[in-house]
């Protein structure tokens, strides 16, 4: 896709979160088929060290920044208009979706994460075609079967509530085969939006501190991997600001002496 910018080596597409919702109608809408990648600090460094996730996420037809760090990270801010969360995109394609009269699949999370989550939807959205949901707790020999259910309930769009790089992986291995129009990973927001686990406050969100606020609720699992992430990522920052960084020209002779 033309207009891309690149960081850290990933090229990303600078579109608002009002361009990526459009973008994503516009998919289903004109037949074609649409993959969304989101890219935070975590992702980043991850792909780094994982080939097969830096493939997958290369590999979208949109990526967007999900992280508040990824956009302050650019050093140039204006070419990153804003961050397009996950969770926000996908609770905006499940409005747009409900008025427009598309269906959706989700997959992923636990089976009864699924199951709040499609009750509680059919409460909020009630008028939003769910063509079918499946918890994300299946072998990696079951995928293509995962698929094909996904394409025959004739869903439009699909969000998978996995985790990294399973919800890559699977999206560049079967995304095609799912026969949907667009395919949305969204991570953990299948347990927010089912009331199993809380988002960070605005202000938290605006300062980019949603991490934090994840590690205070979770601190024994996510203490090692954010603080291990978060510092790799700062030097990755560091060094492309550096590399960004022109030199200052040395003035004066250099036969001067002193």
């Amino acid at each position: 896709m033309s207009g891309r910018v690149t960081l850290f080596g990933v090229a990303m597409d600078p579109l608002t979160m009002d361009q990526t919702v459009q973008r994503c109608l516009a998919a289903v809408r004109d037949g074609e088929r649409l993959e969304v990648g989101v890219v935070n600090a975590a992702k980043l460094v991850a792909m780094r060290r994982d080939p097969r996730l830096r493939a997958a996420v290369t590999g979208c037809d949109l990526v967007v920044a999900d992280g508040q760090a990824v956009v302050w990270a650019w050093p140039l801010r204006a070419r990153l208009p804003e961050r397009v969360a996950g969770i926000d995109l996908f609770t905006r394609l499940l409005d747009a979706a409900e008025r427009a009269g598309h269906s959706v699949y989700l997959l992923g999370a636990k089976p009864h994460v699924v199951q709040e989550l499609t009750r509680r939807l059919a409460l909020s959205h009630p008028a939003l075609k769910i063509a079918g949901a499946r918890d994300g707790y299946f072998s990696d020999a079951e995928q293509e079967q995962v698929a094909d259910a996904v394409r025959d309930s004739g869903a439009d769009l699909l969000f998978l509530g996995m985790t990294s790089p399973k919800k890559e992986v699977f999206t560049a291995a079967h995304g095609a085969r799912t026969g949907v129009r667009v395919v949305h990973g969204v991570g953990g927001s299948f347990d927010v939006l089912a009331g199993v686990t809380r988002r960070a406050p605005r202000l938290w969100q605006r300062l980019g501190l949603e991490w934090l606020y994840r590690l205070l609720q979770e601190p024994r699992r996510l203490g090692r991997r954010y603080l291990t992430t978060n510092a790799a990522f700062v030097m990755m920052t560091a060094r492309e600001l550096v590399r960004r960084t022109p030199a200052v020209p040395v003035t004066g002779s250099a036969n001067r002496s002193c």
